[in-house]
């Protein structure tokens, strides 16, 4: 059979088993599985557990249990809340000043964190309540957490990079850095749009609750500040060449742990257990889409569909951005229903050699995929930060969230675009700091 035939069936395949209603690991196992029995015979399935096993064989992987227990570590304690307040004293007089608050204290949080559901949770609780009683729209108070939410795939330390690093090849640290830059645009457009927003509808000159004294801003910052040191600690000892990014995840998860005991007073042994049974939760399912992955990415050079695809792909006569516009479109409906880290993990090893081929730098193009995964965080019918933001909020309808965060989408496109012309966005900042790649 043609290759290309059978990678649509394939493709159509795995689509009607995940639409099923399996875990996505066992989705891409069955599907893998069922092709490879069909067309290289029951034998082959005796190197399955071999492509499984190995694919978790890799030391770059223990970061992501690491960064996770960083994260849930912050999300089990009143940093959100605190950080939230901080920045609310400092910007309380500011016009609206409320939304830059929530959007700072989302940006701050996602890169202490690096999950963008806990982000939601943790700046919503406080943030949504808060701008309503000011008299905000529910739209734009619900919508701009939503969205601050998603830049924690994007600010590092973040585990899509590091899945989309260990399925490409591609140094973590260089990920990392080229994240910054183009996280700073996001949330410079996210307030940009917030306070156009807030003027238009005649809220830009409403004000935080209150005015604070100096010694008031400054009281709450022993609180703040030691997270933040962390995360500017981690990535000095990653980029100053000190350690690599698991140990340096490794060391800033139990920093994290010890922070949130002894100034947060989590030194019950159920709370502790609580996060480290939950961060075990969520490392495992990840580590298990990674292993099934690995076998979908067997079956399909196995079958050389991938082979096939780009080769295909370098033979059709069409302008390189045609081809990332094509790229960016796949990007955004696969986004729509499948998680950040099962797109990252089966359409890499396929687009992977499509990009470099048309010349466009990988680095870059991690940025351009993690945007198209925060707009499937905010859009429907999967669209985690929704749910997320409904079960805070269950009295603004999820119709009100989606609106509200339809400008945000709008803003991550034009950031899309703007990485489009300017590649240096993305690419400058870890070439400054770790040379030109070669």
């Amino acid at each position: 059979m043609d290759p290309l035939l059978l990678g649509g069936i394939v493709a159509i395949a795995t689509i009607l088993v995940l639409f099923s209603g399996v875990s996505v690991a066992m989705g891409l196992l069955i599907v893998s599985a069922g092709f490879l029995i069909i067309f290289d015979g029951p034998r082959s399935l005796e190197l399955m557990p071999e492509i499984f096993f190995g694919k978790l064989d890799n030391f770059a992987l223990l970061s992501i249990p690491m960064f996770i227990i960083m994260g849930a570590s912050i999300a089990s304690t009143r940093a959100g809340a605190d950080l939230y307040e901080a920045l609310e004293r400092w910007l309380t007089r500011i016009p609206g000043g409320l939304v830059i608050s929530n959007l700072g204290a989302c940006a701050l949080f996602a890169a202490m964190s690096g999950s963008s559901p806990a982000t939601c949770a943790a700046i919503g609780k406080m943030g949504i309540p808060e701008m309503r009683k000011r008299g905000y729209p529910d739209g734009v108070a619900a919508g701009s957490i939503a969205a601050g939410g998603t830049l924690g795939i994007l600010i590092p330390p973040s585990v899509t990079m590091i899945v989309y690093g260990i399925a490409t090849e591609t140094s973590i640290g260089r990920l990392f850095l080229a994240g910054v830059i183009p996280g700073l645009l996001l949330v410079g457009l996210f307030m940009a749009w917030s306070l156009y927003s807030t003027w238009k509808s005649g809220d830009a000159t409403r004000l935080g609750s209150g005015s604070y004294t100096w010694a008031e801003r400054f009281e709450i910052l022993p609180r703040v500040l030691p997270f933040l040191a962390i995360i500017l600690g981690v990535l000095y000892a990653m980029y100053g060449g000190i350690a690599t990014p698991s140990e340096t995840a490794a060391v800033g998860a139990l920093l994290c742990l010890v922070i949130a005991i002894v100034i947060y007073k989590l030194w019950h042994p159920r709370a502790i257990w609580t996060v480290l049974r939950d961060s075990t939760k969520e490392s495992v399912m990840i580590l298990f889409i990674i292993a099934a992955a690995g076998v979908f990415s067997y079956m399909l050079s196995s079958l050389f569909i991938t082979q096939a695809i780009a080769e295909w792909i370098g033979t059709l006569d069409v302008n390189r951005w045609v081809l990332m516009g094509a790229v960016n479109i796949f990007l955004l409906i696969a986004g729509f229903f499948l998680p950040p880290v099962a797109v990252i993990l089966m359409a890499a090893p396929i687009l992977l050699p499509i990009i470099t081929t048309a010349g466009f730098d990988p680095i870059w193009f991690a940025v351009v995929l993690t945007i198209n995964m925060e707009i499937g965080l905010i859009s429907p019918p999967v669209g985690l930060n929704l749910y997320v933001i409904n079960g805070i909020a269950p009295d603004i309808s999820l119709k009100t969230i989606l609106m509200g965060s339809l400008p945000f989408v709008a803003c991550m496109v034009v950031a899309i675009i703007l990485l489009c012309l300017f590649p240096g966005l993305a690419t400058w900042l870890p070439n400054v700091v770790m040379g030109t790649a070669i």
